[in-house]
C-alpha cells in the first residue's frame, strides 16, 4: 500500500477536521464525517504519506443517545476518560470573545494513524471548557468559538509544534477559519496587502465539501463573528469580500481554496451546480470516499475472498455475531437462517429511514413469519426533534413487530462493525440528489453484504443490479416532486425486495455468494481510502504545491534556511 513516490517529492499536508472516528473508545465523532477522517488518516499512516491533523479534543463526545419513554430519543453527556491521548506539553492562544484563551494541544497515534493533534480548552483552571465541550453542542457562539479554535488554533499549534506545512486541507467548512490566520501571517510576517495575502493563501489551500443542499451549509451573521472576535484582525470589508453577508463558511471556502470537491461523481455535479453563481470560487472536482479496508472488512471474509474459500461460512460466522449482540443489547433474538436487512443513518429526513414501512401491509406477512427481518441503528442531532421523531416511529415498529424488527440504541463505531458485516443485505434509500456519498454501503459491501440502493452518492459509481447488488429506480427523474419520488421509490423497493432480493436468498444460495463475491470485488479498491488518498495526493495535493512553486508570491511559511528557532512563527503562540 506504500505510495509510489518517494516521501520527499510529496507536499506535507495538514488535514483539518472538527470531528475524528478512529475507534469507539475515542469518541470525539457525531458521524459519517468523522469515521471517512479517521479512515483517512489510517490510510495516510499505511501509505507512509506526509500528513498531520488538527481536530478538537471534546470532553462530552457528540451525544450518548438511548431510547426512552414511549420510545422517544434522549440524550447523555458523560464527561470522558482519553486514556490514549497524549499531552504534547504545548499550548496556544487564540482570542475569543474578549478573552485570551489558552487551548492545550495533545497528540492521538495509537490507531495505526498519522498523527492526530487535538485542541482542548477543558482542563483544570480554565474558564473556557465551554467552547470544547460538546461537538455541534449549544449555540451559534459556542460554534464559532469551537470554529476560531479549530481554524486559528490550528494553524497556530502546527507552528508552536515546529511542523512544516506545504497544504491545508479543510474537511468540511468549519475550520474556514484557517484561512484568516494565513492571510494574517502573511500580512503580519511578509507585509503583503489583503489580496496579495488572500492570493498566496489560495495557494495552499485546499477544500472538501459534503453537503449538497445550499440551507445545509453553515452561515453566521457578522455581529456574532465580531462579538467572537473571529476576524482575527480582517475588517468587515475584507471578511465580506471572502464570505458574503450573512458570512457562508462554504463560500468562503471555495474563495480561499486553490481547488475544492465533492465526494462522489455525482456529488460534485451537485456541488458545481450549487454554487455556479458565487465569482472567484475554486473548481469543483470529484474524488469519491472511501473507507478503510483493515477497519471495517472482517479478516475472515478477506482471507475466503482470497483464497476462494467458503465465502458463506465466513458471512455466517459474523451473522451470529450480529445475532448475539442484539440479544445482549436489546433482548431479541433473530433467526440467523433467515434473511437480515440492516440500515443505520443519521435520522434525517432526506435519508428516509421509515420508507419501507411507509405501505407496511405490503411486507407485514413477512415480518410476521419472519422472513424478512430489519435491523436499525442510529441519532439524531440533540436538538433535531424531527429526527427523533423518525427514531420513535422506528422504534414503535420493533414494538409493534417483535422479533422480525430491531432498533439499536447510541449507534457508534461499534454498532457499525456488527451491522456492515453481519447483515445479509444493506439498505439505502435516501432521495436523490441529497446523499453526498454514502460510506457504510461501501463498508457492507466489502463484506459481501449485499447493497439495496437508490443511485445517490457512491452507489452509481460501483454497484451493478443483480451482479453485486440491487438498484431502487436507477432511472434519475430529477423533475419528480418529493412526494412522488417517495412513491414511485417505495414500489420500487418493494418490487425488488419481494420479486429478486428475497427469491434469491431462499432459492438461489450459490447466485447469491456469487453476488457477494462480485461486490467484494467491486468495493475493496475502488471504494477503499488508500485509493481516495493516492487521488488527493494526485489531483490535488501535488497540483497546489505545483502552483506554489510558479507563483513568487506564495512564500513557505517556513524558510528552508531557517531553523525553528529563527522562524517567525516557532514561539509566538507557544507558552
Amino acid at each position: 500500500m506504500k505510495y509510489p513516490t518517494t516521501e520527499a517529492k510529496l507536499p506535507r499536508v495538514a488535514y483539518f477536521c472538527m470531528e475524528y472516528g478512529l475507534h469507539e473508545e475515542l469518541p470525539i465523532y457525531a458521524g459519517g464525517l468523522g469515521v471517512l477522517a479517521g479512515d483517512y488518516l489510517k490510510a495516510a499512516h499505511d501509505s507512509g504519506l506526509p500528513m498531520v491533523a488538527i481536530g478538537i479534543l471534546w470532553n462530552q463526545d457528540y451525544t450518548h443517545q438511548f431510547i426512552g419513554e414511549q420510545g422517544r430519543p434522549y440524550d447523555t453527556y458523560p464527561n470522558i476518560r482519553f486514556d490514549s491521548v497524549k499531552d504534547t506539553g504545548v499550548t496556544v492562544q487564540v482570542r475569543v470573545r474578549g478573552a485570551d484563551v489558552v487551548c492545550k494541544v495533545h497528540k492521538v497515534d495509537s490507531y495505526g494513524n498519522v498523527p492526530l493533534y487535538l485542541l482542548d480548552t477543558n482542563f483544570p483552571g480554565s474558564e473556557h471548557g465551554w467552547m470544547t465541550n460538546r461537538l455541534y453542542g449549544g449555540s451559534g457562539q459556542d460554534r464559532v468559538a469551537a470554529e476560531i479554535i479549530l481554524g486559528i488554533g490550528g494553524v497556530r499549534a502546527l507552528r508552536a509544534l515546529g511542523i512544516d506545512v506545504d497544504v491545508y486541507h479543510l474537511n468540511e467548512g468549519h475550520a474556514t477559519f484557517c484561512g484568516f490566520e494565513l492571510i494574517r501571517e502573511k500580512m503580519s510576517h511578509y507585509g503583503m496587502t489583503f489580496h496579495q495575502a488572500w492570493e498566496a493563501v489560495r495557494k495552499e489551500l485546499i477544500f472538501t465539501t459534503h453537503t449538497p443542499v445550499e440551507a445545509g451549509n453553515e452561515v453566521h451573521g457578522h455581529d456574532l463573528l465580531r462579538l467572537m472576535e473571529a476576524y482575527n484582525g480582517l475588517s468587515y470589508e475584507q471578511v465580506r469580500d471572502i464570505g458574503g453577508d450573512p458570512f457562508n463558511m462554504t463560500v468562503a471556502a471555495l474563495r480561499l481554496s486553490h481547488i475544492s470537491n465533492g465526494v462522489s461523481k455525482l456529488h460534485g455535479q451537485t456541488a458545481c451546480k450549487m454554487w455556479k453563481d458565487i465569482h472567484d470560487a475554486s473548481c469543483i472536482i470529484s474524488i469519491t470516499n472511501g473507507v478503510h479496508n483493515r477497519t471495517w472488512q472482517d479478516d475472515s471474509i478477506s482471507e475466503a475472498f482470497e483464497r476462494k474459500g467458503d465465502l458463506w461460512q465466513a458471512h455466517l460466522n459474523n451473522k451470529y455475531r450480529l445475532v448475539e449482540y442484539i440479544e445482549k443489547h436489546s433482548k431479541v433474538r433473530l433467526n440467523p437462517d433467515h434473511l437480515i436487512v440492516g440500515f443505520a443513518r443519521r435520522a434525517a429526513p432526506y435519508k428516509r429511514s421509515d420508507l419501507i414501512f411507509r405501505t407496511a401491509e405490503v411486507i407485514e406477512s413477512l415480518l410476521r413469519e419472519g422472513k424478512l427481518q430489519l435491523v436499525f441503528s442510529g441519532k439524531a442531532h440533540p436538538n433535531d426533534e424531527i429526527g427523533k421523531d423518525i427514531i420513535q416511529q422506528l422504534v414503535r415498529m420493533s414494538e409493534k413487530y417483535g422479533n422480525s424488527v430491531v432498533f439499536l440504541e447510541n449507534y457508534n463505531m461499534e454498532v457499525a462493525r456488527y451491522m456492515v458485516r453481519g447483515c445479509d443485505v444493506w439498505l439505502n434509500n435516501p432521495r436523490r440528489p441529497l446523499e453526498a456519498s454514502g460510506t457504510s454501503g461501501m463498508k457492507a459491501a466489502m463484506n459481501g453484504v449485499l447493497n439495496l440502493s437508490t443511485v445517490d452518492g457512491w452507489v452509481g459509481e460501483g454497484l451493478q443490479h443483480q451482479v453485486s447488488g440491487w438498484l431502487i429506480n436507477p432511472i434519475i427523474e430529477s423533475h419528480l416532486q418529493e412526494w412522488e419520488q417517495d412513491e414511485r421509490d417505495l414500489r420500487e423497493l418493494y418490487r425488488v425486495l419481494l420479486s429478486e432480493v428475497i427469491p434469491t436468498y431462499y432459492n438461489d444460495r450459490d447466485h447469491w455468494v456469487q453476488m457477494m463475491r462480485a461486490s467484494i470485488d467491486m468495493a475493496r479498491w475502488q471504494f477503499s481510502s488508500h485509493r481516495m488518498i493516492r487521488e488527493y495526493f494526485d489531483l490535488m495535493y501535488e497540483l497546489t504545491r505545483d502552483a506554489q512553486e510558479m507563483n513568487l508570491t506564495s512564500m513557505p511559511m517556513h524558510h528552508p534556511e531557517m531553523n525553528q528557532t529563527e522562524s517567525p512563527f516557532s514561539s509566538q503562540y507557544n507558552q
